[in-house]
């Protein structure tokens, strides 16, 4: 089977193979890695290199006539002193060889074959502002060499003690060798310029391209992924990458190679940039049609709407974005008061908020809590969309008895403390009291500090995570328990107020967008503070309307998540495909 025949009759699991990044930010491409054309591109580099990826020609010069070529040419660069005579490499083995070669081909360690292995400078000169760009392995991506944003520049005295010693000429093949391993590009111009040691260079007497596309094989990266040391960082040797094994054809057969290569990897673009665009388009499809619901005028157009998406549920819904939208869509109907029918006969939101501010003002009375400044009324400009009757514009704050920081004080693994939540405890919407830290709280901290169900959590600083804002509701009395400073504590008034309400209220865009407004970042670090937070526009519906909402979310959620996780197990089956049709072209 040809590969383009491979490609061609197999194109639905090519294309079809995706997966899921779990650190992804909004919309549909920045969560998705098209799985299966990655596995097609790494296909077709290994078929390159076993020699199988274009017809053998019988007639073509065996590589051993290159490699005697290549061995003379050292010998005359040693012998006019431009080149060190090299030690000898150790002879190659059977049980080293990963795989058979074709007739003609020969197996040689990298080191035979090259006039120049070197890396950058181990000690590179202080950043000029201005001059010769010196780049880092960074520099080095999807086969491209950035020279426009280097790692620094050098002055002219600083270059030439480097290049001395690298000469980086067009032709030469840069390959990074410390933390990324394995990345590679072909010099293509005379750009000058100069390399940290996360960089070697390398000018070989085979085809630059072929070497290249070889450091990108399978067989190659498993060699650097074997042979890398370091803990906080991988770096390969320049010795051990000297006895890197690299299967040699004749050079017309490389020229052939590379050609079939540059010509399938364009077919593969071409078949990304189709799959980007379906799922783009695909995700536009959801979210317009999402909006049509959110729009519904009355409970007859949301029927109306609801029921041209239900015709084609199982073709929109068919990725965890598309999924991602009809659960803020059914978020976004709760706040809005149209996922489920009003009863006039309920108690208005109006008589919970006089209620509350009767118990707020004997709290005060008692000293149990401090008395708040008055928050601003919601503006008629500030209310992006009409309320039901017996729903009110409230500011957050208004339902708090109070929002208060976490303790400052340090914490490590020591048990002789008081148990702290942190960040890590809190993060993902559950309370986990895994991997705790204690810190040494005095009694007044503990009093002040301690967690009672329904208590939110919300995380008001962090460095560059998108996590800033997102909270927790506490489902059980942790009374035991204090929580960080980057954490703030809001706890309402329960009697008036459903706290899972509020909670599922807090994860709509409508209230996340309110909330990453004000966020500022100082000194790398995110933050938001008590004012802000309480300051948030919150549609309240009446009490019973809350809980009445509250269970037809999690019916609806939990139906989401059904559906997300048999996708998931769909996308699994896809990508054992892949990985199957992948495994079954090298046997």
């Amino acid at each position: 089977m040809t590969v383009e025949k491979l490609i061609t009759d197999h194109i639905d699991i090519w294309s079809s193979a995706l997966q899921t990044r779990s650190t992804a930010g909004r919309g549909s491409n920045g969560k998705i890695d098209l799985y299966g054309i990655k596995k097609l591109r790494e296909l077709i580099l290994e078929l390159a290199v076993r020699g199988k990826l274009v017809p053998q020609d019988p007639n073509d010069e065996p590589a051993s006539e290159l490699l005697k070529r290549i061995a003379a040419e050292k010998a005359e660069l040693v012998k006019q002193s431009k080149i060190k005579k090299q030690k000898p490499l150790p002879e190659i083995s059977e049980d080293e060889k990963p795989f058979e070669l074709p007739k003609g081909w020969e197996w040689v360690r990298l080191g035979s074959i090259c006039s120049k292995l070197t890396d950058g400078s181990h000690n590179p000169p202080k950043d000029n502002g201005s001059g010769y760009p010196m780049l880092s392995s960074q520099n080095i991506q999807n086969g491209l060499i950035d020279i426009d944003n280097p790692s620094r520049f050098v002055c002219e005295d600083g270059f030439n003690k480097e290049n001395n010693r690298t000469l980086i000429q067009k032709g030469d093949v840069l390959l990074t060798i410390v933390g990324s391993l394995g990345r590679s590009a072909v010099v293509t111009n005379n750009a000058k310029f100069v390399l940290q040691r996360s960089v070697a260079v390398l000018t070989s007497g085979l085809l630059s391209d072929f070497l290249s596309d070889y450091f990108k094989s399978i067989t190659a990266q498993f060699y650097f992924i074997d042979n890398g040391k370091g803990t906080a960082q991988k770096g390969i040797y320049l010795g051990q990458l000297s006895q890197m094994l690299i299967p040699v054809p004749s050079f017309v057969e490389q020229e052939r190679i590379v050609i079939k290569i540059n010509e399938l990897m364009s077919l593969c673009d071409q078949l990304e940039q189709q799959s980007l665009t379906s799922l783009d388009a695909h995700q536009q499809l959801v979210e317009t049609l999402l909006a049509t619901l959110i729009d519904s005028q009355n409970t007859e157009e949301l029927a109306e709407n609801w029921a041209r998406i239900s015709q084609h549920f199982d073709t929109l819904f068919t990725t965890e974005a598309s999924i991602d939208a009809l659960k803020q869509a059914i978020l976004q109907l709760a706040v809005m008061g149209k996922l489920v029918p009003q009863d006039p006969n309920d108690e208005p939101a109006s008589a919970l908020l006089k209620r509350i501010e009767q118990e707020k003002a004997q709290l005060v009375k008692e000293g149990k809590i401090k008395k708040q400044k008055q928050l601003p009324p919601v503006s008629d400009e500030e209310k992006p969309f009409e309320l039901p009757m017996g729903w009110e514009w409230i500011r957050f704050g208004e339902i708090l008895t109070e929002l208060k920081y976490g303790t400052s004080q340090k914490c490590d693994y020591l048990t002789n403390g008081y148990p702290v939540l942190r960040i890590p405890n809190v993060v993902g919407g559950e309370i986990s009291l895994e991997d705790m830290k204690f810190g040494k709280l005095s009694e007044h901290e503990v009093k002040e500090l301690s967690l009672e169900k329904d208590d939110l959590i919300f995380i008001r600083s962090n460095g560059s995570l998108g996590i800033v804002g997102q909270c927790t509701l506490l489902r059980q009395s942790l009374v035991d328990h204090a929580y960080a400073g980057y954490l703030i504590r809001a706890r309402m008034f329960s009697d008036a107020i459903c706290a899972e309400y509020i909670s599922l209220m807090m994860k709509t865009v409508f209230i996340r967008d309110q909330i990453e407004k004000p966020i500022r970042t100082t000194t790398g670090v995110k933050n938001i503070n008590s004012s802000e937070l309480s300051n948030l526009k919150l549609a309240l519906p009446p009490l019973l309307m809350q809980k009445v909402i509250v269970e037809k979310i999690d019916v609806l959620l939990s139906f989401c998540e059904s559906l997300k996780s048999r996708l998931q197990s769909a996308q699994q089956t896809q990508l054992h495909l892949a990985d199957a049709l992948t495994d079954a072209a090298l046997s």
